[in-house]
């Protein structure tokens, strides 16, 4: 599939003409804003073009691209949504270029740890905080874990989606101020005593607040997530480079120095 993306370079240059001046425009999932930011500098740095990214939730990210948004580089929170740009032929192919995995982000002064984090979840007078489920990977990711809980606890699911605050990843999601993590403010302000989100995102938000816990699920609900990438139809040779780029050593090596898992990084 690398090379597959490296052959497409090479007719991109071939048959298109590219504006030395035209930025790369990055579409990519709200949890790699600090990732690919870091990346996109180095890359100016060093190939001397611009790249404007836009974050948010997968499946709008998505959705706008299918109709026509200008996107060069499509990087999203799970390996689907890139794949159905792919098979409408609207993109290129769809690489795997990083992992991450669901962890539980505790308000301070809640007692949780692994072994006790279903009870807690399922506990009435605890805020449980998620994504939205279909419009951002997180959520659904969430879901599965839901799904599971319910193998172990037959009932469980119908709780958990009951009580579920939704409170990222929709049209109406708060927004952080500068310097600031969505997740970590809605734990500082009390709107979830659980989060059920990305493990990095749980470490950019535990930076922000002291005394909040990262909680990593037990075995039995562990659920990961597969991030895909693909280069959208007819961009420029700069977006191909861009899209080689992070899945460079140089570029893998700044997603796992954000929590990611790097996949083309040598063991």
């Amino acid at each position: 599939m690398y090379r597959k993306l490296a052959a497409a370079i090479v007719v991109a240059t071939i048959t298109m003409q590219a504006k030395a001046t035209d930025p790369v425009q990055l579409y990519a999932a709200g949890s790699l804003r600090s990732a690919l930011t870091e990346i996109a500098t180095a890359f100016e740095t060093m190939a001397g073009v611009k790249v404007q990214a836009k974050f948010g939730p997968s499946r709008s990210l998505k959705d706008e691209i299918a109709a026509g948004a200008h996107a060069d580089v499509f990087a999203s929170a799970n390996m689907e949504h890139p794949q159905a740009l792919a098979s409408a032929r609207k993109s290129g192919p769809v690489v795997l270029f990083a992992r991450n995995r669901l962890c539980a982000l505790a308000r301070p002064g809640v007692t949780v740890e692994t072994t006790t984090l279903l009870d807690r979840m399922l506990d009435p007078n605890v805020k449980l905080g998620t994504s939205t489920p279909r419009a951002d990977p997180s959520g659904d990711y969430a879901w599965e874990v839901f799904r599971k809980a319910d193998k172990l606890r037959p009932g469980a699911f119908a709780t958990l989606e009951r009580k579920a605050l939704k409170l990222v990843g929709g049209p109406d999601a708060p927004t952080a101020p500068p310097g600031r993590t969505v997740y970590g403010m809605l734990i500082a302000d009390g709107k979830a005593d659980l989060f059920l989100t990305y493990c990095t995102n749980a470490a950019e938000a535990k930076r922000e607040i002291g005394g909040a816990q990262i909680v990593a699920l037990p075995e039995e609900l562990a659920v990961g997530a597969d991030y895909g990438l693909t280069v959208i139809a007819q961009a420029t040779p700069d977006a191909y480079r861009f899209a080689m780029y992070i899945l460079s050593t140089d570029g893998q090596r700044l997603l796992s120095k954000h929590g990611f898992a790097a996949p083309t990084l040598a063991p």
